[in-house]
């Protein structure tokens, strides 16, 4: 799995100009599921959104959680993160697992995320959505699990 990970002020979640979801502090997370990733892998990386110590503690210093400060995840399926670009100018997504597994995945990491106690909105998996997110850094973290 690849989380794009990014704290957030303010994250508004449209398709076709209807609002789906919408987080007020907290981190927007764009999840890639590869082939091959598995229950184990949306458990681990659920574990780790929820424990991410990326918000800062009154010395301004990134010492606190998502949990930390009662915040809010908005969980987005990009399966483009599982692009390879390494030949040709066009990118390969084959590395992405197929959307009727991915989907079962995606559901199961926003599952688990809730299990943790962290607020959890989602995304709608495959569709054409409009994002508008209101940055706080900005501070991105990219991982892989």
């Amino acid at each position: 799995m690849y989380a794009v990970i990014q704290r957030v002020g303010h994250t508004v979640l449209k398709v076709d100009g209807n609002l789906i979801s919408e987080i007020q502090k907290g981190l927007v997370v764009y999840l890639g599921v590869k082939v091959g990733d598995n229950e184990e892998k949306c458990e681990a990386i659920a574990n780790k959104l929820a424990k991410l110590r990326i918000f800062e503690d009154t010395q301004g210093k990134m010492n606190l959680s998502v949990r930390d400060i009662q915040g809010e995840i908005l969980l987005v399926s990009q399966f483009t993160l599982c692009a390879d670009c390494s030949r040709g100018n066009r990118p390969n997504f084959s590395g992405a697992e197929k959307p009727e597994r991915a989907e079962v995945l995606y559901r199961l990491t926003a599952q688990k995320l809730r299990e943790t106690g962290v607020p959890v909105k989602l995304g709608v998996f495959g569709a054409d959505m409009k994002i508008e997110q209101f940055n706080d850094g900005p501070v991105s973290i990219i991982y892989e699990i």
